[in-house]
This record gives C-alpha cells, sequence and structure tokens, in this order.
C-alpha cells in the first residue's frame, strides 16, 4: 500500500499506531524505512522515532515537505510481528522436551508499543517466535516465572527443580532452563545439588543481547539447548552458550563449574578449574569429557534449600569487626579468599568464635582457577586449625549454594561439614594448573 503524504507529513506520522512500518523522504533526498515507535524524553519537536531494519533505532527530524509512504499497517497484536495462534497445533512427532521459562532476556521479544521489550509466555508464541525449536520433535512450554534473574533466589531454585521433576515425571526426555544470564551460574549449581536420578538432560540457556539488536544470540542459543536436551546418553545439569564469536558453536558447561566471565559478549560463560564437557556444533553434539549418563529410576527432587549462609569477599583493609558484623547470626560462611584461600590472621579471631557457635566457615579462593589449600602458608594451617573448612577447587558462588544445601539437609555442622567434604555434582576435582584450559 502506498500513498503520498499531506503537505505537512508531521502531523501525519504522529498519528500512525505504533508499529507501522514507513518509508521516509526527506527535503534532502535521505530515505529512512523502519517501524514507528514511541517518541522518549530525549526526542525533541517533530523527531520521528524508528526501528530501522537492522533493529538500531534512529530519530528523524521531519520538515513540512518531507514525503512519507506507509509500507504496513501496524500489526493488531502491536508487537511488530505475527500473532501465533494460542491453538497453534504442533507437527511434531516422538518424544518431547520440556522447556521451563523463568524470564529474562531470552523469554523476551520487542513491543513496538513500548519500544522496549515484553515476556513471551504463551507456548504458541514461543514455539512461533522459535519455529527450529520443534525441527526434531515437539516442545511443550511450561512457565513457571517472569523474573530478572537478579530477582531469582534459594525458594524460585527450588520451585525450578520441582516443576523440573515433574516435567520429567509426565514423560519429557529433558528439559530446558531459559533463564537471564546475570545469575544464571547460581541456579545452575542450584539444581545440580536439588535434583537427582535425572532420565535426562537438564539445561540452562540464556541470551546475552536482546531481540531487538541485530546481534541477538537468543534464537540460536535456545536452538542449541533442545538439541542438547534430546541427547540419548547425558542427564545432568549443564549451561549451553556460545563458545567464542562463531554463530554455530557452543559449550556445554557442567552446572557446578561454570561462571560468567564477560557483562555483555556472547561467549561470557566459561567452565573453571576444567574444560567444558562438551560443545554443540551445528546440530551435531560433541561429549569429549566425562558426563553423568541417564539413570533408570524416578528423578528426585532433594531440596529444601537451607537459610542463613552468606559470602565474605576478603579484601586488603577489611576490618576484622566490619566482617564479624557482616556475619553475625549466619549459620554458614563462604569466605572467597585472597591465593590459596588466606585471609589477614587478624580476622582469627572472629572466625574461631563463629566455629564455636556452630557457623560453618567455608574457604574458597578469589582467584579465577586453582585450588585454596590450607597446607602451603602458615596463614592456612593456622584457619585450618581454627576449623575453617577449605574446599579444594570449588567456585565461591558453588560453595556457597552447595553450603544452603547442606544446610537445608541438617542442622548438625558436624553433618553440614561433611556434606560439604563429599562430591556430590562434579564440583570439585582437585588441583588443576590455569594454563590446561582457557
Amino acid at each position: 500500500m502506498s500513498e503520498n503524504g499531506p503537505a505537512d507529513a508531521w502531523d501525519r506520522l504522529r498519528a500512525l499506531p505504533m508499529g507501522t512500518l514507513v518509508e521516509l523522504t526527506t527535503a534532502d533526498g535521505a530515505r529512512w524505512r523502519g517501524a514507528v515507535v514511541p517518541p522518549h524524553e530525549m526526542s525533541g519537536d517533530r523527531v520521528l522515532q524508528l526501528k530501522l531494519p537492522t533493529g538500531y533505532n534512529v530519530g528523524v527530524r521531519v520538515g513540512p515537505t518531507d514525503q512519507v509512504t506507509i509500507v504496513e499497517a501496524a500489526p493488531l497484536n502491536g508487537n511488530g510481528g505475527s500473532t501465533p495462534s494460542k491453538t497453534r497445533p504442533s507437527s511434531a512427532t516422538g518424544p518431547w522436551i520440556g522447556l521451563l521459562t523463568t524470564g529474562g532476556t531470552i523469554a523476551s521479544r520487542v513491543d513496538y508499543r513500548t519500544g522496549g521489550v515484553r515476556p513471551v509466555r504463551e507456548e504458541s508464541e514461543i514455539l512461533g517466535f522459535y519455529p527450529d525449536l520443534e525441527r526434531d520433535g515437539p516442545v511443550r512450554v511450561v512457565p513457571v516465572f517472569d523474573r530478572l534473574s537478579e530477582e531469582i533466589g534459594p525458594p524460585d531454585w527450588e520451585e525450578m527443580a520441582r516443576r523440573t521433576v515433574d516435567t520429567f515425571s509426565k514423560g519429557a526426555s529433558g528439559v530446558v532452563v531459559a533463564h537471564g544470564t546475570d545469575t544464571l551460574a547460581y541456579t545452575s549449581a542450584a539444581l545440580s545439588f536439588l535434583l537427582e536420578d535425572l532420565p535426562g538432560p537438564v539445561v540452562l540457556v540464556g541470551a546475552q543481547r536482546s531481540p531487538d539488536r541485530p546481534s541477538s544470540d537468543g534464537f540460536t542459543n535456545l536452538t542449541a539447548a533442545v538439541t542438547l536436551a534430546r541427547h540419548p546418553e547425558l542427564a545432568e545439569v549443564v549451561v549451553v552458550m556460545h563458545d567464542g564469536l562463531s554463530d554455530d558453536r557452543f559449550a556445554i558447561h557442567r552446572g557446578t563449574r561454570v561462571r560468567k566471565m564477560h557483562s555483555s559478549r556472547r561467549d561470557a560463560f566459561r567452565s573453571r578449574n576444567g574444560p567444558p564437557i562438551g560443545w554443540i556444533e551445528g546440530s551435531t553434539v560433541h561429549l569429549v569429557h566425562p558426563f553423568r549418563p541417564r539413570s533408570t529410576g524416578s528423578p528426585r527432587y532433594t531440596g529444601p534449600m537451607g537459610t542463613g549462609a552468606t559470602i565474605l569477599w576478603f579484601h586488603p583493609g577489611l576490618e576484622p569487626s566490619r566482617a564479624e558484623a557482616f556475619v553475625a547470626g549466619a549459620r554458614g560462611v563462604v569466605i572467597a579468599g585472597t591465593g590459596l584461600g588466606h585471609v589477614a590472621l587478624s580476622h582469627l579471631g572472629w572466625i574461631k568464635s563463629a566455629v564455636a557457635r556452630g557457623t560453618t566457615v567455608v574457604m574458597t579462593t578469589q582467584c579465577l582457577e586453582g585450588v585454596a589449600d590450607p597446607f602451603v602458608y602458615a596463614t592456612g594451617r593456622e584457619l585450618a586449625r581454627a576449623g575453617v573448612l577449605y574446599a579444594g577447587d570449588m567456585l565461591p558462588e558453588t560453595a556457597y549454594v552447595k553450603l544452603l544445601w547442606a544446610l537445608g539437609r541438617s542442622d548438625d555442622p558436624h553433618a553440614v561439614a561433611e556434606l560439604m567434604k563429599t562430591p556430590k555434582a562434579g564440583e570439585t576435582e582437585g588441583r588443576h594448573e590455569a594454563e590446561d584450559h582457557p
């Protein structure tokens, strides 16, 4: 459909519904094509905001003699795309995958009414937005909640674990959890401890780039995660995200040994103290390191998570009184110490008092690789004699999550210590050299 604009194009443009696809030709001959999005406080007078085909927004000042052509009317649902039917039938057959949605960038799409992104909840909309998910079999969407990842905490981990068990019990051969990236590693560690006897993979996945950006990674990440969830042998909690700058290579990280290492890169996630379990290239899964096989038993939820644990990051100049106040009343404390797991010996007093009160004190290292070891320097030996439990090569965030899990299973500090020392989900493997893996 094409019409020439009136004498003053601005009068017509500002009356158009959000999402209308227009082409604007300015008096100097410049041509702009995009969807109309809402103005913002910095737009200024007679400035039209357009979302370009590249995914970026631009503001164009409209002159009275500029020409406007309506290319396509605004979609009725206002989201800038077709509206999938809520009763969308699936033609896919065979074993099905459960897709648990919890919010985050990956479970969102552009809404041109607001110029931002909005959650995608309906199964029909998700499968309409990501049609290739059912390339190899059906996918059933299980909405859990819609939260930013920084709002997700231990009760939410429990709910995700219970819903995972329920999804497997209903016949799923694998489960994918779509999650915001900022705390995804905490959730993957939590599910690793909360789930046992898995009959298939539990794959956590997120997106670093929002869907309004041309470099958005949500579609490719989710497709790779569903591909892995169909693997016939793997049965543990893992994280799948981009591996490097390639569009079709994804790393498979063990859920207890992964960390977000960059705030915005697509390949932000890295396995620590060990390589990834494997990689996905295109539609092919390569598992090159040991993994947990499928269980023949029924999946089990091993919660609840306990309460009263915290992480203390030691730094030069940290006053013992401030550290003591920070951990007051805690049932468990994870210390991210320097080097091999050290704090200034001026902190020894409050640590001894905390241990005497029944507080479990766990030492990790804030280094990106290596172990916390009490037997190299005198400081470590003093801390060990004071009752500090050294966690080897366990990541601080994983140790924190495991401590919450252990506190949920026992009120006895000795039993909690034994649980912390007993490997459960590949969270500790002994000594490593940093140069052995990138």
